[in-house]
C-alpha cells in the first residue's frame, strides 16, 4: 500500500455558534487504498469529522486535503461527485429501480448509456446481486442487507476517489452484518478504494480497518493505529477502556499465523485451518482438536500448529 496519503487532516477543527467543540485539533493521514476507521463514544465528532472531508460540514480552522488538494477550495458538487457516500439507512431513492439508483452519478457525469449499464452490471455481480435478478426490483423489494449492498454499488459506480461509510452496517441484524463486512472487504481489497468508516462499534473497527482512530468528547485523538497495536498496546487508560478487557482475545483475531513457524506435519490431526487464518481460529481449532491443528493451502499441508505454538505467536505478537 503506497504511503502517500490520500486524506489529510491538518489541525481541524469544529466549533459551533453555542461554543461547542466537536473536534479539536485533529491531524491524521489515510494512505491510498486504506480502510481507516473513525470510533469512540457519542459526541466525539467521529460523524462531524468524516463530513468535513466532502464538505458536508466546514471546518473551523485547519485544512481537508484530498489527493494533495485542499477540498476548500473544490466547488463542492464537484467534490462529492468524486467521494462516495454510505448512510446508515441506505437512501435509495425509492422511486426508483435498483439499476436506476447505482447509476445516479454516472447519470450526473453524462457517461453514456452503454458505458453506464456496464458499470452498473459490473458493481451489482461484484456485491452479490445478479443484475438480471435484482437490477429491475424496487429498494421496498429487498431485504435490509440487499439494499445496503446497492448503496455501496451506487457510491462506487463512478469510481471515487474515497468511499465515506456513515454506520452502514448497524441497522441490520447480526448475521446479516457479519456477511456484508466480510462481501465489503472483499469488494473493497478487489477494487483498492480508499474508505473512512465510521461506527461506534469496536468490534466492527478492529475486524475492518488496516487503521483505527479512537476519538474521545470534544473531537480530541486518543490513538492512531493498526488494530493489533491497539489491542495490545493501548495509549492511555481511555484506549484500553474502550477496546475492552477482552482486547487479548480481539487481538488473537486480527493477528496473522506466521506460517514459518509450523511444526512438520506428523500423523493425522483432526482439526485444520487454512494458511490465511488468523490466531483466534487457530485457538478455536485447538479446542476442538487432539492438541495439533494442521495448516492447509488447498490439498496441500504445510505443517501443524500446537498451543506451544499458538502461545508463542501470540507472545510475540505483543512483544512488536
Amino acid at each position: 500500500m503506497p504511503d502517500d496519503p490520500m486524506i489529510s487532516l491538518v489541525g481541524v477543527s469544529k466549533t459551533y455558534a453555542d461554543g461547542t467543540a466537536a473536534v479539536n485539533e485533529l491531524s491524521l493521514d489515510v494512505r491510498r487504498g486504506e480502510l481507516c476507521v473513525l470510533v469512540g463514544p457519542s459526541g466525539c465528532g467521529k460523524t462531524t469529522t468524516m463530513k468535513m472531508i466532502n464538505r458536508l460540514i466546514e471546518p473551523t480552522t485547519g485544512q481537508v486535503l484530498l489527493d494533495g488538494e485542499d477540498v476548500a477550495h473544490t466547488d463542492p458538487v464537484q467534490l462529492r461527485r468524486r467521494i462516495g457516500y454510505v448512510i446508515q439507512n441506505v437512501g435509495l431513492f425509492p422511486h426508483l429501480r435498483v439499476r436506476d439508483n447505482v447509476a445516479t452519478v454516472p447519470t450526473l457525469l453524462g457517461w453514456d448509456r452503454k458505458r453506464t449499464r456496464s458499470r452498473v452490471n459490473e458493481l451489482l455481480d461484484l456485491v452479490g446481486l445478479a443484475p438480471d435478478t435484482y437490477g429491475d426490483r424496487y429498494p421496498a423489494q429487498l431485504s435490509g442487507g440487499q439494499r445496503q449492498r446497492v448503496g455501496v454499488a451506487r457510491a462506487l459506480a463512478a469510481d471515487p476517489l474515497v468511499l465515506l461509510m456513515d454506520e452502514p452496517f448497524s441497522a441490520v441484524d447480526p448475521v446479516a452484518r457479519e456477511h456484508l463486512q466480510t462481501e465489503f472487504l472483499r469488494v473493497q481489497q478487489e477494487l483498492g478504494t480508499t474508505v473512512v468508516l465510521v461506527t461506534h462499534d469496536i468490534d466492527e473497527a478492529v475486524r475492518l480497518g488496516d487503521r483505527v482512530a479512537i476519538l474521545r468528547q470534544g473531537g480530541h485523538l486518543e490513538q492512531y493505529d493498526e488494530p493489533a497495536t491497539l489491542l495490545v498496546r493501548p495509549a492511555s487508560d481511555f484506549v484500553a477502556d474502550f477496546v475492552g478487557a477482552d482486547r487479548a482475545v480481539k487481538a488473537l483475531s486480527v493477528t496473522p499465523l506466521d506460517l514459518t513457524g509450523l511444526e512438520p506435519p506428523n500423523g493425522a490431526v483432526h482439526a485444520s485451518v487454512p494458511s490465511n487464518a488468523d490466531l483466534g481460529q487457530v485457538l478455536a481449532a485447538l479446542l476442538l482438536s487432539d492438541g495439533r491443528v494442521e495448516v492447509r493451502d488447498g490439498e496441500r499441508s504445510l505443517g501443524t500448529v500446537t498451543a506451544e505454538t499458538l502461545l508463542r505467536q501470540a507472545q510475540q505478537a505483543r512483544a512488536l
